[in-house]
C-alpha cells in the first residue's frame, strides 16, 4: 500500500535531503518542507534537490527567501495532517 510521507527539513538540512532521496527508492509519496530558513547552498545539497525535481518530489517552504512552492506555515501544518508518517529532522 502506497504511503504518504513528509520530509521537514530545518537543522539538519543535508540528511534531510538524502533521507527524502532514499524513501523515493519505494512506491511511496515523497513530499519535503522547507521549514523557516534558507536553505543552504552547498554542493550535497544542490545534488539532493536536483535529485528529488527530477523525481518529481514535491518541494515546499514557508520561507519565501527558497525557490520552492510558497505555503505558510498553518497551511503547511493543516496538511500535514494528511500524511501518514512526517519525518521531522
Amino acid at each position: 500500500m502506497k504511503k504518504k510521507i513528509a520530509v521537514l527539513v530545518r537543522d539538519r538540512q543535508t540528511e534531510a535531503l538524502r533521507m527524502a532521496v532514499g524513501l523515493t527508492l519505494e512506491d511511496d509519496e515523497v513530499n519535503v518542507f522547507v521549514m523557516d530558513r534558507k536553505l543552504g547552498d552547498d554542493q550535497a545539497i544542490s545534488l539532493n534537490i536536483e535529485t528529488l525535481n527530477e523525481l518529481r518530489v514535491r518541494i515546499v517552504s514557508n520561507n519565501p527567501d527558497n525557490d520552492f512552492e510558497f505555503m505558510s506555515t498553518e497551511d503547511i501544518a493543516r496538511e500535514l495532517a494528511e500524511y501518514d508518517a512526517v519525518i521531522p529532522y
